[in-house]
């Protein structure tokens, strides 16, 4: 992989340990450069001065430097997001801070496209950092002592870091080639959409590389990036129940920008309403108290399910369709009339055809159909063999129109 690795992180505090990590890189032989995420002035010098980084910021450099800290970081934080993705030279990045340096430093990195080595040297990387990572692949080190000065086990720490990413970037031209000459396609999957899915990439694997991604929040936001990097030329979008967590609160949810990146590329897109009768809790104790007297289902003793309403189903569909409307790409959405889930099959805990009705008419009511935007009914529960050769025909259709 051509170009240099950039080290990023706020030199007025951590100069030494920066400066650390780009000597450990060169002496691997990989070139190097150190860029300055300060807010206030120093006298270090960087490759790329923070003025620079700042001037990326919509609103100029001003913006950044308020002389307010709490503001000019997160300014700073937007400047380098939009800073890194538009250089063409960036072969890795190494970050290192606390939690503010964390901050300043992940956001930019899970711009960057999926496969870009990316390591983030934390004080904060011990505890949950889904929020730091999201859906990318930033490998996060512990710094174990703070990120305050050098010493037997910071050297250590950094060091470590800094020959991991260095190995990264020397490794990038040996990887042995896979299924390359395959089209890319993402579908999502739940554990009640399984047996679709599995029946989809069983028909498609001959023909397309078939990545699957697992409907629990960051799994949909991941195919996402994979689409917005351009590494994913088309999905089947079977299973859409992290949008049940996000409006009704549950711990499995997507972000408002769900099927944003379709939006944004117009890559070809099937998608369907797996799971939509259920929202995803913790253990029962952890179930908000406005719930009470709902219809739930021990899932495991982690999780918790609650069935959607009629009212909820209505709220969902009618936010499906107006995000696909936004879609100027080949859109198909396929309507299981059988059931969305295999809890909603006849005789299971979740069945109830008259929300599900809602749902689907909320869908129907909503979507804007054309040629190249179509909503197609099926009397085939999510999980029927009819309805995997249907999304597998309507996936080919896609593509001949994109």
């Amino acid at each position: 992989m051509a170009g240099r690795i950039y080290i990023a992180g706020t030199l007025d505090t951590k100069h030494a340990e920066l400066a650390y990590a780009r000597d450990a890189i060169r002496a691997m032989g990989e070139e190097a450069i150190l860029v300055d995420l300060s807010t206030q002035s120093h006298g270090h010098v960087a490759d790329i001065p923070a003025a620079e980084v700042a001037a990326h910021h919509p609103e100029g450099a001003k913006a950044v430097f308020t002389g307010d800290r709490g503001t000019a970081v997160a300014a700073m934080t937007e400047a380098f997001a939009r800073f890194l993705p538009e250089r063409d030279d960036v072969a890795g990045v190494l970050g290192l801070g606390g939690s503010g340096g964390t901050a300043l430093v992940a956001p930019a990195m899970r711009a960057l496209p999926v496969g870009v080595p990316k390591v983030l040297v934390s004080t904060i990387a011990s505890g949950n950092v889904a929020g730091y990572v999201g859906p990318t692949d930033i490998a996060m080190m512990y710094s174990v002592t703070d990120i305050a000065g050098l010493n037997r086990i910071s050297r250590l720490v950094i060091a470590n870091a800094a020959h991991a990413v260095a190995g990264m970037v020397k490794g990038a031209a040996t990887i042995a080639p896979g299924a390359e000459d395959k089209p890319p396609i993402g579908l999502t999957m739940f554990g009640v959409t399984t047996p679709c899915v599995n029946q989809v990439v069983e028909r498609l694997s001959g023909e397309f590389e078939c990545f699957v991604f697992h409907a629990t929040g960051t799994g949909g936001q991941s195919l996402e990036k994979l689409v917005d990097s351009g590494l994913i030329h088309a999905a089947i979008d079977a299973t859409t129940t992290e949008l049940c967590d996000l409006l009704m609160g549950g711990i499995f949810p997507c972000t408002e920008d769900r099927l944003g990146a379709f939006a944004r590329t117009g890559v070809p897109y099937v998608g369907s309403c797996g799971a939509l009768d259920m929202v995803n809790f913790g253990p029962p104790e952890t179930v908000p108290a406005r719930y009470e007297g709902r219809l739930f289902y021990r899932h495991n003793p982690q999780v918790t399910l609650m069935r959607t309403t009629p009212e909820e189903n209505a709220r969902m569909g009618t936010w499906l369709a107006e995000r696909l409307n936004r879609c100027n790409g080949p859109v198909r959405f396929l309507i299981p009339e059988g059931g969305v889930s295999l809890l909603d099959m006849p005789g299971q805990a979740f069945h109830d055809p008259a929300a599900d009705a809602v749902l689907f008419d909320a869908l129907e009511r909503t979507l804007k159909t054309g040629p190249r935007r179509k909503l197609l009914r099926l009397p085939h529960a999510i999980n029927d063999p009819a309805f995997a050769e249907a999304l597998v025909a309507q996936m080919h259709e896609a593509l001949k129109e994109a």
